[in-house]
Parts: C-alpha cells; sequence; structure tokens
C-alpha cells in the first residue's frame, strides 16, 4: 500500500527540518538510518510539489531561504513533538515482547522467501503482528517507523544502524535443461550474445542491469550488459519465462533454490559467478532494543538456513 499524499507531505516536511536541524544532509541522514542520496531526494520532491525553495546548498554547507526560514519556525516544533514521541515509542517497545513489527524487503524477496516463513515467525511469536513493507533500500526507517530491514550488499551509505549479518547469496545464470540442449553450453561470457537472454530492468534507476561474471583465472570482473530478447522488471516473472524456456536468466539463487538444486534448472557458467552478496537484517540504533525485535531477529537468522544455496 502506497504511502497516502497528506502523509507523505508531513514526512517530507520532516525531513526538511531534521536537514536544518542536524547542519547538512549527512549528518541528518546519520541520525534517521537512511542515506544522504534518498534524504536529499525527499526535501527537493517536497520543493518541487510546494512550489518553493526552502534551501540553498553548496558543496560544503547549506542555508535557508527566507521561505525556508518561515516554514522552519513551525516544523521545529513538529520536529521536537516527534523526537518526543519517538522516544515514548522507544521505552514502550522495550517493555514488552507484543505488539506489531514493521518489517521491510526488496519485493521479490518478500515474495520468494520471506512470505512462505511468515507462518513460522507468527508461531515462535505469538503475540506480535507483522507488517511487511517493500523496500528497495531507499525508505527512511526512522520516518516510516521500520523496526527491521532487509538490505542487500554493502551497508557503507547507512549510519546510526545496527546489522545483524544473515548470510549471502550468488547471483547464478541459469536455464531449463530443454533450452541448453536446444541451444547448447555457453563456455564465457563472450558466448552469451548467441543465446536468447531475459534482462532485468531496475525500476529505480530505468537501466538494464548488467550481468557480472569474474574470470575464473585472473579473477577479474567482467561485466555483460545484455541484449534481452524480454525485458522485465519483476525476478520472479524473469524466473517464470526462464523456466518457459525463454531463454537465459542471471538472477539471485534465492529465487529458485529448489528448481536449482533439483536439476530442473540448470546452473550455467558456475565458474564465472562474482563474489556472494550478504544480507543484512538492519534496525536503527537505539538504546532500547524491544524483545519483539530481538525476537524476530532470531527467527530470521533461523530462517536464513532456507536462503542459503550450496549449488
Amino acid at each position: 500500500m502506497s504511502t497516502p499524499p497528506h502523509v507523505q507531505r508531513l514526512l517530507n516536511l520532516l525531513h526538511f527540518a531534521r536537514v536544518v536541524d542536524a547542519g547538512s544532509f549527512a549528518e541528518a541522514a546519520r541520525r534517521a538510518g537512511t542515506t544522504t542520496s534518498a534524504l536529499s531526494k525527499a526535501v527537493s520532491r517536497f520543493e518541487k510539489a510546494n512550489g518553493v525553495r526552502l534551501l540553498h546548498r553548496t558543496t560544503h554547507a547549506i542555508s535557508l531561504t527566507p521561505e525556508g526560514e518561515r516554514l522552519f519556525e513551525g516544523a521545529r516544533d513538529l520536529l521536537r513533538e516527534a523526537e518526543r514521541l519517538e522516544a515514548l515509542l522507544d521505552h514502550a517497545k522495550a517493555s514488552g515482547s507484543g505488539g506489531r513489527i514493521r518489517l521491510s524487503a526488496p519485493a521479490p524477496f518478500l515474495r520468494a522467501r520471506l512470505a512462505r516463513q511468515v507462518p513460522a515467525l507468527l508461531r515462535a511469536n505469538a503475540d506480535i503482528e507483522l507488517e511487511l513493507k517493500i523496500d528497495d533500500g531507499t525508505l527512511d526507517l526512522a520516518a516510516e517507523g521500520i523496526d527491521i530491514a532487509i538490505r542487500f550488499g554493502a551497508l557503507a551509505g547507512y549510519a546510526n544502524v545496527v546489522s545483524t549479518p544473515l548470510g549471502s547469496f550468488p547471483w547464478v545464470l541459469c536455464a531449463t535443461p530443454r533450452y541448453v540442449e536446444i541451444m547448447g553450453t555457453p563456455q564465457s561470457p563472450a558466448d552469451l550474445d548467441a543465446h536468447h537472454q531475459i534482462g532485468f530492468r531496475d525500476p529505480g534507476s530505468g537501466r538494464v542491469m548488467a550481468w557480472q561474471f569474474a574470470d575464473p583465472d585472473s579473477g577479474v570482473v567482467v561485466r555483460h550488459l545484455p541484449r534481452p530478447r524480454i525485458v522485465v522488471e519483476d525476478l520472479g516473472a524473469i524466473w517464470s519465462m526462464m523456466r518457459q524456456g525463454l531463454g537465459l536468466a542471471w538472477v539471485p539463487a534465492w529465487v529458485g533454490r529448489g528448481p536449482l538444486r533439483d536439476g530442473r534448472v540448470v546452473e550455467l557458467l558456475r565458474a564465472w559467478r562474482v563474489q556472494e552478496t550478504p544480507i543484512h537484517a538492519v534496525r536503527l540504533e537505539r538504546r532500547h532494543t524491544p524483545l519483539r525485535v530481538r525476537s524476530v531477529l532470531d527467527g530470521l537468522k533461523a530462517a536464513a538456513t532456507d536462503w542459503r544455496y550450496l549449488g
């Protein structure tokens, strides 16, 4: 469910107030547990939506415009009240094992892995309610009230967060046995242009994702920009089309762990895999971690054993 416009407007106003209060986008992002880029875009959207410039930006500093000064006078009180309520919520959360947990994850991962593990999480935590939110990695954990976010890859762009490792996964080039029987087996990335390819377009950037391989002799990473017969914005749909024999797909192994393991889908260029991508459960750094959050984290660590592909 998308955030209602009036709520998003209030969130963006809080983002603006946080930036001014912190003195920079970087420090505000650190306090909020998000990235500088995400915060900058939120403030820019707020300015554009309201047809007003609130901040002067330079490489090293920010300053308020006259309109920004007037707005910040009221927004400062809003920010203080939000911080007071956050502190009250932190205290309330820390004192009990029941209540609502907001868990966010990338949409394909939520569908392929997390959704099927929700029953076990609920059985192990009878007093909690789960709210699952789609997250492409740009959600402001503080503003959206996210208790735990599943994130992939390096966390260098995030500050003021605590990370729990949940393992890692490989990206795999795969096809059906029937496709390989008809079209043959590629021996290196140089052979891929002779094959049908199903590409993934990143909805955030609008670009088709390059496939990455590591030379087994030198370790040098080779980027292959597919010339796809089909381009899709959903990894689950790519997997389904590959299963129908429409071409090669380069996907995270967790999308189809079972078929890969039992041979209904075959991995190609196995020796050319790049380094595995780490999985983290990320949460804001708080003085008190609620019992229910710790309990769900334990459940996620147990569930993570089902995400691992050792093929």
